[in-house]
Order: structure tokens, then C-alpha cells, then sequence
């Protein structure tokens, strides 16, 4: 089954496309951070909710540290299903981020982001590298 040449482009595209906003995220997160507070907060409070998010921004780098190996790599470039699981997760999270950064939603919706646009992309690529190094198939 012939590929679709605008696959691979595409799915750099968005995964580029999030990677820089969870950048931008992380770089200005104080206002999200105060998103997830009540009015009248403490210091601790402000730790707290601080560090959830950055451990969260930190997994999600993990995440894309996990696909860009398997895509430049080679091991999942050409796999057609990853590739439009990719670009849809990624797209999805570009603008549920973009939403995310601009309203200042609360920190707990990141987590769904992160779920379904992040982690789910990441397992299908940790299954697609195990079944070529472990099992010795082809990347097809």
C-alpha cells in the first residue's frame, strides 16, 4: 500500500507545532499556575501547584523525546498508522494547548491534554519500537 507523500512532513509539522508551545508553556506558566489557585493562595499553595506543572511539562519532553527517536530513526517514519496517530494527537494538542496558554485554563486540564495528545502517540511508538528491536520485524 502506497504511502501518502505528505505524511511524514505533516507529522514533524505538528509535532514541532506542540513541542513549542509545551516550550512556551513552560517558559510562562506563572499565569496558568495561578489558574489552578483560589483567590487568596499561600506560598506553599503557589509550590504545589508550580511543581505538578512542571513535572507535567517535564513528561510530556519525555514523550517527545521517545517519538522524535522512533521517527528520526526510521523505525516508525513510514508506518502510516503512527503517523496519522501522530499527527492527529499532536494537531489536537496544538490547539487544545493554544487554549490552554491563552485562557489560562487550570492546571488539572493539562493532564487530559497530556493523556490523549502526549502519551498515547509515545505507547504506540514504544509498541512500535519493541516490535522492531525485540521481535524483529519490519518497520512497515
Amino acid at each position: 500500500m502506497p504511502m501518502p507523500t505528505s505524511l511524514i512532513p505533516s507529522r514533524f509539522l505538528t509535532l514541532v507545532a506542540h513541542f513549542l508551545i509545551v516550550v512556551n508553556i513552560f517558559w510562562s506558566r506563572k499565569d496558568n499556575v495561578e489558574a489552578c489557585l483560589p483567590p487568596s493562595y499561600t506560598h506553599d499553595q503557589y509550590q504545589n501547584r508550580d511543581k505538578e506543572l512542571i513535572v507535567a511539562l517535564s513528561v510530556t519532553f519525555g514523550m517527545f523525546l521517545i517519538e522524535l527517536v522512533g521517527f528520526l530513526t526510521g523505525v516508525s517514519m513510514f508506518n502510516s498508522t503512527q503517523n496519522l496517530i501522530s499527527i492527529g494527537a499532536h494537531a489536537s494538542a496544538s490547539i487544545a494547548l493554544l487554549f490552554f496558554f491563552i485562557d489560562k485554563l487550570p492546571c488539572h486540564d493539562y493532564w487530559w491534554i497530556f493523556t490523549f495528545c502526549s502519551a498515547l502517540p509515545a505507547c504506540t511508538e514504544i509498541v512500535l519500537v519493541i516490535a522492531v528491536f525485540g521481535l524483529k520485524k519490519k518497520p512497515l
